[in-house]
């Protein structure tokens, strides 16, 4: 149980430092879909 606890926290922590390369990425990854919808659209 200690061990799912140790890791636990140490995805939390690797969470909370990375957060914003998530969001990046998720941001990235938005954009690119909403411009290839409306790549469509346009044709």
């Amino acid at each position: 149980m200690e061990h799912i606890q140790h890791g636990y926290r140490g995805l939390s922590l690797l969470m909370n430092l990375n957060w914003d390369r998530l969001l990046y990425g998720a941001t990235l990854a938005f954009a690119l879909g909403a411009g290839a919808y409306i790549g469509t659209l346009l044709n």
